[in-house]
């Protein structure tokens, strides 16, 4: 099996990779994709289109903002849906004051991981299940971490990648996964309580974890 692991940023990538320093020649390749949906989803699909062997599976990974308490800080989680948080429009009739764009009449909003996958990667690595949200601005205030919650109450995170490698994968229809771990409370920004490196550390962890469950999954699983 060919997994694409898609990181934001390049310091992801190396603590993802650090985990595969004895992993077979081809058999994870892991991007720095870039930051935000767009970018996420223009390097995922350039790197699925160029590949000369296909992939079997794509991955998003890195850290994240946790939903206390359910997602403390140097927690995992592995995402049960992928969910663009913000894409939609404003509406003061509709719940919430938003309406995603499906209910306009157009694309997606969530992407569901294999479920299969999902809980032999939780059961694996210790992690939580739950909704990943992806914003294109990340929360830095108590009320919008409570109205997104209140829109998506099985948020356990959210970063600003996942729902744009999803979007990727399904166009080359390929499985999607993704992972995060916790470095910061979803909330006001306090950098003082950000815990990075921890999080980095409980990525490689997670990610030594991870080929003996892909060694007894298939998508027939699913």
């Amino acid at each position: 099996m060919r997994v694409l692991i898609a990181t934001a940023v390049p310091a992801e990538r190396d603590a993802v990779a650090r985990a595969f320093t004895t992993a077979p020649a081809g058999a994870f390749d892991v991007l720095a994709v870039g930051v935000g949906p767009a970018a996420a989803a223009a390097g995922t699909a350039t790197a699925l289109a160029r590949a000369d062997v296909p992939y079997d599976l794509v991955v998003s990974a890195g850290i994240g903002g946790g939903f206390a308490p359910d997602a403390p800080v140097g927690s995992l989680v592995v995402a049960d849906a992928i969910t663009v948080a913000d894409l939609g429009a404003e509406s003061p009739d509709s719940p919430g004051g938003f309406l995603p764009v499906t209910e306009l009449g157009f694309g997606a909003v969530t992407h569901g991981p294999p479920l299969s996958l999902v809980r032999d990667v939780a059961a694996a690595t210790g992690a939580a299940t739950g909704t990943v949200l992806t914003v294109s601005t990340v929360t830095g205030t108590a009320a919008r971490a409570e109205a997104l919650r209140a829109r998506h109450p099985g948020a356990l995170a959210e970063a600003m990648e996942g729902f744009g490698v999803a979007e990727a994968a399904a166009a080359h229809g390929l499985p999607v996964l993704e992972i995060r771990a916790v470095s910061n409370p979803v909330g006001p920004r306090d950098r003082a309580a950000w815990r990075i490196g921890d999080a980095l550390a409980a990525l490689t962890d997670a990610f030594g974890k991870f080929p003996p469950v892909l060694e007894s999954w298939t998508q027939h699983d699913d």
